[in-house]
């Protein structure tokens, strides 16, 4: 099954009995805050609201989460997005001075979105997205979950599905919140592998001379050389067609070994990606021992990565003052909920068993509700619902983020 566009466009009075009833601001705002009393983590972080007509409205701020529920609901946006943390508060912005009011914090962000991957995956194109072609993005994820982890050490990960065909990533450690724009440029530069326009062919370029990857690139290919079997080569079957075999001809440095390979493909009978690949391996076998064997293994290994290394939207990642779309909005095409996501049971992950807002609030008219008075405000309806499992899992991220910041209080108070 796939996701398209028009899967379930939610009307203006679901968005509002969704946010007056389900969305969970109390998480919100402990996941933003790290405290239970309002910080400036919270205070002067600003929000932007997407309304009807593609009114867009910037530089909002809240005290708690009840003032913030009280503007959602009142301007009842299609969605709303999350931006760094002020010098000062986001809604004094006209009446302090430009000097004063510049971003100091921000979780360090990352967007991946299924269309980049649209040059490789043979299931699905554009909007569309399916349990196939959502392993790519289950590879992203373990990919960099456990390269972010092992090479930089954060460990508040938080991995949001965007409701429709990609995922993004919050990382809340203090160190990775308070990185200046430049560092976030140079961490982002050495994560990006996969670079390019579509006219360029070979977008992998990760090695200086003849030396072998990195570490923690090796780790990942690896990791992503199996993967590449599974589905790459058998379910896109990406090298089945001419164009396909073409690409990946392209790839091959060694004109021989590429001229060799397309008189078999256009002369013999049909190949799989699989039997193509093998060719590939069959080539390298010939010339065991001699340069040419390592420049094709070189090639092979660069492949891998090519077809199957995470391909991020580095621009979300390198500016403290990018604004990201909040967890649990609804996608406004898809009506699905921006859900978090396990990494660690990122395959089982399917976006089409995504609750979407007319689902809960079906799910809510089917329970009994004459316990509670006709127009009260209801915080944790979402508890009676399919949305539960995802704003508990938040709130388990939440308790973790507390923790540290209660242990970093008490390391302070040891040491004055």
């Amino acid at each position: 099954m796939s996701i398209t566009e028009d899967t379930e466009s939610p009307s203006p009075e679901l968005m509002l009995a969704f946010y007056r009833r389900l969305y969970p601001f109390r998480s919100i705002f402990g996941w933003l805050n790290h405290e239970h009393a309002p910080t400036r983590l919270f205070t002067h972080r600003e929000f932007s609201f997407t309304l009807q007509g593609d009114i867009y409205l910037r530089y909002h701020s809240f005290n708690t989460a009840d003032d913030l529920k009280k503007q959602v609901c009142s301007l009842n946006p299609t969605r709303f997005e999350i931006g760094p943390v002020y010098s000062a508060r986001p809604r004094d912005k006209k009446t302090v001075r430009p000097a004063a009011f510049t971003p100091t914090l921000r979780e360090l962000v990352f967007d991946i979105d299924m269309t980049d991957y649209d040059t490789i995956r043979t299931c699905c194109s554009g909007a569309d997205i399916c349990a196939r072609c959502w392993v790519f993005i289950a590879a992203a994820v373990r990919v960099l979950d456990e390269g972010i982890r092992e090479q930089f050490g954060y460990k508040h990960l938080l991995w949001v599905y965007s409701g429709r065909r990609g995922i993004h990533l919050w990382i809340s450690d203090r160190e990775a919140m308070e990185l200046t724009d430049e560092q976030r440029r140079a961490l982002v530069g050495w994560m990006t592998v996969i670079q390019g326009g579509k006219e360029m062919h070979k977008k992998v370029n990760v090695r200086t001379g003849s030396r072998p990857l990195p570490p923690s690139l090796q780790t990942a290919l690896n990791s992503l050389a199996e993967v590449f079997g599974e589905l790459i080569l058998t379910d896109q079957d990406c090298f089945a067609s001419r164009e396909g075999w073409e690409a990946l001809l392209r790839l091959i440095p060694d004109t021989g070994i590429v001229k060799e390979l397309r008189e078999k493909w256009d002369t013999g009978p049909h190949r799989s990606s699989s039997e193509k690949w093998e060719d590939l391996k069959d080539q390298g076998r010939k010339y065991k021992g001699t340069p040419r064997r390592t420049a094709l293994q070189t090639a092979m290994e660069d492949i891998i990565l090519q077809y199957t290394y995470p391909r991020l939207d580095a621009e979300v990642s390198k500016h403290r003052n990018h604004l990201l779309k909040a967890p649990f909005c609804i996608h406004p095409k898809t009506g699905r909920v921006c859900v978090p996501v396990d990494p660690n049971r990122i395959d089982d992950f399917r976006p089409e068993r995504v609750p979407t807002v007319g689902q809960l609030l079906r799910e809510l008219d089917e329970i009994a509700t004459t316990d509670q008075a006709e127009g009260a405000e209801h915080h944790s309806d979402w508890e009676k619902t399919s949305l539960k499992p995802y704003v508990e899992a938040l709130d388990k991220h939440v308790m973790a983020l507390m923790e540290e910041t209660r242990r970093a209080k008490r390391k302070t108070d040891l040491t004055w």
